[in-house]
């Protein structure tokens, strides 16, 4: 299965958010990676519509949707019209995930689910098949540039074994704290998707950096 790399808008230099959007479109970035936050669900506030849409018509590469909201439910179709190729929706912020997840592939985008640190795989085992990719949050979401979580390559495996036993497709993310010093870990334990923010942004040629994450993949 082809490995991917998405970078993080949320980490781009918002003065020249343009150059970056071309940067990841000229890379060997897969998607386009999309933190939304709410304030309420996390303790941070990012953006929301306006910005998405100028994405949309920028971005030439799928924008992979992570809310980070309270009650995703209320705006499927509105990430859909805003260009969402894949939203994904945190268990603990959802109450009828199956509901969600349903809607969000009615809407026509591909259907995530992420996980905080502290919550277990197995808490998605009744709704895996319904589930394009599952999001594992290998910090406390909210801010960028975070310490990388040891457990998450533990739970990786754990996961990736589960979903081999159930022979699905669903692809295995990993957000927060990737790095160069992890990635190829990441990538042997069953990751098919990792987000870099501030590790693509904050190198001096960020564009080499994306091949050289993608090529620990190998």
């Amino acid at each position: 299965m082809t490995k991917i790399i998405a970078p993080s808008i949320l980490s781009a230099d918002f003065n020249a958010l343009g150059q970056d959007i071309d940067m990841i479109n000229q890379s060997e970035a897969g998607w386009f990676h999309v933190d939304v936050m709410d304030g309420v669900f996390v303790p941070n506030i990012s953006f929301g519509f306006p910005v998405m849409k100028g994405l949309q018509k920028r971005a030439n590469k799928p924008l992979d949707v992570h809310l980070m909201i309270v009650q995703p439910e209320r705006y499927i179709q509105q990430f859909a019209d805003a260009g969402a190729d894949v939203l994904t929706v945190h268990l603990e912020a959802s109450t009828h995930l199956h509901r969600t997840l349903q809607e969000i592939k009615a809407a026509g985008m591909k259907a995530g689910v992420a996980l905080n640190p502290h919550t277990s795989i197995y808490a998605l085992m009744d709704v895996l098949e319904d589930i394009d990719l599952v999001c594992l949050m290998s910090v406390n979401p909210g801010f960028g540039g975070q310490k990388f979580i040891s457990k998450t390559l533990e739970k990786t495996e754990t996961l990736k074994n589960e979903i081999t036993k159930a022979n699905l497709n669903t692809l295995i993310e990993i957000d927060g704290g990737v790095a160069l010093n992890n990635a190829k870990a990441l990538f042997d334990a069953g990751a098919d998707v990792l987000v870099a923010g501030s590790t693509v942004f904050n190198s001096e040629n960020p564009s080499n950096t994306i091949s050289e994450l993608l090529a620990l993949s190998k």
